[in-house]
């Protein structure tokens, strides 16, 4: 562990300690390097080399391609994919949707008594006619 002078912070070489001491001073002019970063210009060393970090693995995370060769990964997903399709399936299939949501039935769009689609024509009475048709249903 080092301490920082300059923001007394306390932080283990991997917490990127270097770049938070340079992003956490009032003045930047010290460090000349930093003048490169905020132009946008790769600086002449990155913190690979600065704290021995690399992208992958730097806290903990497994690559995708470990966590899908997993067996653990297939065992857990061969159960819940399926079941979650199969949920779905019920959910449509028992007419439980069509409650939930509200939504009328596939055989309930038409009525014997209004073939036609219910289309507000009136510009002045739209009121009168959400209400005639909310009474045909």
């Amino acid at each position: 562990m080092k301490k920082d002078s300059y923001t007394d912070l306390v932080y283990f070489k991997e917490t990127l300690g270097t770049i938070l001491t340079i992003s956490q001073r009032l003045n930047f002019s010290e460090f000349s390097f930093t003048d490169l970063v905020f132009y946008g210009i790769d600086p002449p060393f990155d913190c690979t080399r600065i704290c021995g970090a690399r992208m992958s693995g730097s806290t903990g995370e497994r690559s995708f391609a470990d966590i899908i060769t997993s067996i653990r990964y297939w065992v857990i997903h061969s159960i819940t994919i399926p079941s979650l399709f199969i949920a779905g399936w019920l959910f449509v299939s028992t007419g439980l949707a069509y409650d939930v949501f509200g939504s009328p039935r596939p055989n309930e769009y038409f009525t014997e008594s209004r073939q036609g689609i219910p289309l507000i024509t009136g510009r002045f009475d739209p009121l009168e006619q959400l209400d005639e048709f909310n009474r045909s249903f």
